[in-house]
Order: structure tokens, then sequence, then C-alpha cells
């Protein structure tokens, strides 16, 4: 059983604008730029999705800031 992934008006409206630039540029170093921007966002994408996977399957940790004195009883 697996749920489909809903993307929100503003991320189709963006994946839009991103097939309008690509489908109005001739210049090859345009697009190269392009690609390389979609690659990035993939990626960062990606890893903010590990991340926040990682956060939900893991246990809340408890972290003293440091120059915090720790009093005991």
């Amino acid at each position: 059983m697996s749920s489909a992934i809903e993307l929100s008006i503003g991320q189709q409206f963006e994946i839009e604008r991103f097939n309008r630039a690509l489908d109005a540029t001739t210049d090859p170093d345009q697009l190269r730029q392009l690609a390389k921007q979609l690659m990035q966002a993939w990626q960062a994408q990606k890893a903010a999705t590990k991340w926040a996977i990682h956060q939900q399957h893991s246990p809340p940790s408890f972290q003293v800031p440091q120059g915090s004195e720790v009093i005991h009883d």
C-alpha cells in the first residue's frame, strides 16, 4: 500500500516556471546552468528528506548547551 505524494499548487507552478524557462532557452550555456541548478535542488531535497526520516526514527536527544552547568540532586 503506497500513497502518492501530491505537489502543492506552488510546487506545480514552480515546475511550470522551470519548464517554460527550459523551453525558451536556446543557449547551451544557459541550459547547462539550469541543469546544474536543478541537480543541486534535487540533491538538497534528497538530503532534507533523508534527514527528516532519520529524525522521525531517532529517539529525541537532550543535549546540554556548551557552557551550561548540570545540577545533580
